[in-house]
């Protein structure tokens, strides 16, 4: 019995460098990142509900200017590996350190716009960039 467990571990190896090598980049970034949301104790994305009070962390994918009933608002995407949300600044044409590639956390409450999830006016937090 103990020569089957013996064969069975050197295999789940084999099985997790197979799936690392035959994964594609954005995998394997969408894994990183749903691995660091959960050892800063945020939670995901894709587990988020209307309504909910969140803190989030991941990867800003696009920053926008896009003004919403003629005021100023910053927009950037937020990916953690499970989901994307929006991240909208109302009031602000630019934020020193909000870029696409940045590591943010989040905080507010999340709420449905056009079927996607959205952030208004967070509080965050940019991460390092050491740990980038």
């Amino acid at each position: 019995m103990s020569a089957v467990s013996g064969s069975d571990k050197p295999v789940g190896r084999f099985r997790r460098m197979l799936d690392r090598l035959s994964s594609s980049q954005e995998d394997l970034e969408s894994e990183e990142l749903r691995e660091d949301a959960e050892t800063a104790g945020c939670v995901r994305i894709g587990d988020c509900r209307d309504r909910q009070i969140v803190t989030v962390t991941g990867t800003l994918r696009t920053v926008t200017l896009r003004p919403r009933a003629g005021v100023p608002a910053l927009e950037a995407e937020l990916f953690d590996g499970s989901a994307a949300l929006d991240v909208v600044w109302l009031g602000r044409r630019s934020i020193v350190g909000i870029e696409p590639g940045r590591k943010l956390i989040a905080s507010g409450r999340i709420s449905m716009s056009r079927g996607r999830r959205v952030l208004f006016n967070p509080k965050y937090e940019l991460r390092p960039l050491g740990r980038e």
